[in-house]
């Protein structure tokens, strides 16, 4: 009686490979984050999202859990397309004095809100802080504070006061704040309102940084004179 041959490993039918790797992760979060950033969280759902990202109606789940986790990634990407940690640091790298790295960083801030083309991330962060949602906490610990963390520093060198003060504090939401409301704010309202700012762009970086480091300036002489 004839035997079967085995399957040699030359022979053998080769395995497609597993598409639930780091790049249909990655895939599956982009698609999300612009569903997210074009519906919000209540109206996306599970379904579009994976019909979108071409990934089975599973991915979800097996990627991050549930569409909860699967929103709070998103935030955290959409809060590094804004700026991340990495890139800040790149900034202010080689800059010794505090002011210029300030300058920097601001300049950058600026420079983002007149792209005319921006990611989903900054339409996500819009829609999150008009109607913020559980998934706050997560953002704060995993994106926001570190950031802030290296911007207290900055901006307690640039007033000479320890990085922890309520001053300190106060003046990174002065200066920063601002910055964000501008990457974030819809770009039809800009031209409509304002037009010649996107007619000069260095411009506004260069008058927005003379802005706030006078005010920081200001904020400094004031908490010295306090002080003795």
């Amino acid at each position: 009686m004839p035997t079967t041959p085995k399957k040699t490993a030359a022979t053998q039918p080769r395995r497609a490979s597993r598409p639930d790797g780091a790049a249909t992760r990655q895939h599956l979060l982009e698609t999300a984050g612009r569903v997210f950033a074009e519906r919000g969280f209540a109206d996306a759902t599970s379904k579009e999202i994976c019909e979108r990202a071409g990934t089975p109606m599973a991915s979800v789940n097996y990627h991050f859990g549930s569409r909860e986790a699967l929103y709070e990634a998103a935030l955290v990407e959409a809060h590094r397309q804004v700026v991340g940690l990495d890139e800040l640091a790149a900034l202010a790298a080689g800059l010794d004095d505090p002011k210029d790295q300030l300058r920097a960083v601001l300049s950058r801030f600026v420079g983002l809100s007149t792209n005319a083309g921006t990611p989903w991330g900054f339409m996500l962060m819009l829609r999150e802080v008009l109607s913020p949602s559980k998934a706050i906490p997560a953002l704060i610990e995993k994106a926001v504070r570190p950031k802030a963390a290296f911007l207290l520093k900055v901006i307690g060198g640039v007033l000479g006061l320890d990085p922890t003060t309520p001053v300190v504090q106060r003046a990174l939401m002065f200066s920063v704040l601002p910055c964000i409301a501008m990457m974030i704010a819809p770009k039809q309202m800009q031209s409509a309102l304002l037009p010649a700012i996107a007619r000069d762009k260095d411009a506004l970086a260069e008058d927005f940084v003379r802005f706030v480091l006078a005010g920081l300036d200001a904020i400094a002489l004031a908490h010295r004179s306090e002080a003795k």
